[in-house]
């Protein structure tokens, strides 16, 4: 299987972001961690199928959160891995 790992980094005000994120990375079965910080930026990585993370990409982007406003998501290195480096999903503080 091929598996990706993503780094993302986004201006957004949201909330209850990191819950949101991390409940919908486990429900696409994708392993990683998220995590707010004092910028009002979510920061966080992902890795799993590649079609797992681009509908996680997607969701990052384009739907987020309720009550979300997302400016901007920006991903990075981007790259294929040969197993998961992370197991779980979990927020970080």
């Amino acid at each position: 299987m091929t598996y990706v790992g993503a780094v993302f980094n986004g201006v957004t005000i949201l909330i209850l972001g990191e819950f949101y994120t991390e409940d919908h990375g486990r429900s696409l079965g994708l392993s990683g961690w998220v995590k707010n910080t004092r910028q009002g930026t979510v920061i966080g990585q992902v890795q799993g199928p590649w079609d797992k993370v681009s509908d996680m990409k997607h969701w990052l982007k384009s739907v987020g959160s309720p009550s979300s406003r997302i400016d901007r998501a920006v991903f990075s290195n981007e790259r294929d891995i040969s197993k998961v480096e992370i197991h779980g999903f979990s927020t970080r503080y």
